[in-house]
């Protein structure tokens, strides 16, 4: 295990048990690998006193299924006791993948129907473990978190649901659109992780030519709402920093919101440097290849776009085209959400992987102790930059 882990001197808040909802068997499978391997290979020799009881086994998922009837209606179940178990549940809500049969057709679930497993899970539980943690990549209704007139507040109704109402004591979350939400439940555990380490380390790994510093390279935010992230890439990287705004039309509502008129650029001069451009999310893509469109113009040479959660509603096509007239030169997301195989067959795709990080934060959890080391990893960048001779 890296030196950056701690060395654990405390025991076990509970035995512990890994849920995962339907779409996260594979990243849950890769995660109970990992602790699997870590737990056998550490010597104690209180590890097996009966305050360690199921510290070692064989696997930490606990089986649970999702069953449902022709109406859609469903139900969740939980095949072996829990009490007194440490348990993590693991969900992704925007797993369109996975689908079930309603009434005779097939249809993709929607987010809803995945916070509704999540709800049957906790349910099927019924209070008889010692702390639940839910660990939801991305937030369900993420974008759905702040008020501006009369409409939904759906993130922050669904963290006091969780939380005050169904006996949630933590959330962890990636790279939350507005991590400010927590602020719907104070009383409780909510971490907001970011990417960052795992996001620099497959770029340096996947492009043996790079350059970081200011005369070759700068980090762009596609947004004003997305400065916090890359201001973090501009410091731990110490390269420059520019920035785009979005002119809107006010006078207009489309599809819930003002349509955007143009991308501004603010920064320095781009010409002739390979840029990042850092988001939370891909969802369309437009205003991605907008601005890396923009960028062309002023002269950027490389394009390497960085987003924890690469959705793709409109599906590849504006991708492969950015990639084939050259706007693009590669595009980085993580595995905590699902991605479709044609997506992981693309020539211009790096997949950042996950599993080995959330590992790492369940296991320290699961003895009570901070996973502060774990959420800034500056050291972390600068030694591993340093060891591949970038700095």
């Amino acid at each position: 295990m890296p030196d950056y882990t701690q060395e654990f001197t405390t025991i076990p808040y509970g035995p512990l048990g890994i849920i995962a909802l339907p779409g996260c068997e594979e990243l849950a499978s890769k995660i109970d690998r990992y602790i699997v391997k870590w737990r056998a290979q550490k010597q104690s020799e209180h590890k097996h006193s009966i305050a360690f009881s199921g510290y070692e086994r064989d696997t930490y998922i606990i089986k649970a299924g999702f069953p449902r009837f022709g109406t859609g209606e469903g139900k969740g179940t939980i095949a072996e006791s829990v009490r007194g178990y440490d348990l993590f549940i693991v969900a992704d809500v925007f797993n369109y993948g996975v689908k079930h049969s309603i009434y005779g057709m097939e249809v993709p679930m929607t987010p809803d129907e995945h916070y509704a497993n999540l709800k049957r899970a906790i349910s099927a539980v019924a209070g008889k473990a010692h702390r639940i943690t839910v660990i939801m990549p991305m937030l369900y209704e993420g974008r759905q978190h702040k008020r501006s007139n009369r409409e939904s507040l759906d993130c922050a109704l669904a963290l006091q649901e969780l939380c005050n109402m169904m006996g949630v004591d933590n959330i962890i979350t990636f790279d939350a659109h507005d991590p400010r939400v927590q602020n719907a439940i104070p009383l409780h555990g909510f971490e907001n992780v970011q990417p960052v380490y795992q996001m620099i380390k497959a770029l340096v790994n996947h492009v043996p030519d790079l350059m970081l510093d200011n005369d070759h390279m700068m980090v762009i935010s596609p947004d004003e709402g997305g400065m916090g992230r890359c201001i973090y890439y501009s410091t731990v990287l110490g390269l420059e920093l520019g920035m785009f705004y979005k002119r809107r039309d006010y006078s207009k509502v489309v599809n819930g919101r003002n349509p955007i008129v143009a991308h501004e650029f603010l920064g320095d001069n781009v010409a002739g440097k390979d840029v990042m451009i850092v988001d939370d999310m891909i969802s369309s893509g437009e205003s991605m290849l907008e601005v890396a469109t923009k960028l062309k113009e002023l002269g950027a040479k490389r394009i390497f776009v960085f987003s924890s959660f690469g959705l793709f509603c409109e599906g590849l096509g504006s991708f492969d085209k950015a990639y084939e007239n050259g706007l693009i030169t590669k595009v980085f997301t993580t595995n905590l959400v699902y991605r479709t195989p044609e997506l992981l067959e693309r020539e211009w795709y790096c997949e950042v992987d996950m599993s080995k990080y959330v590992s790492y934060i369940i296991d320290t959890l699961n003895h009570d102790m901070s996973i502060s080391n774990l959420l800034n990893p500056a050291d972390r960048i600068d030694a591993f930059l340093r060891k591949k001779g970038i700095k």
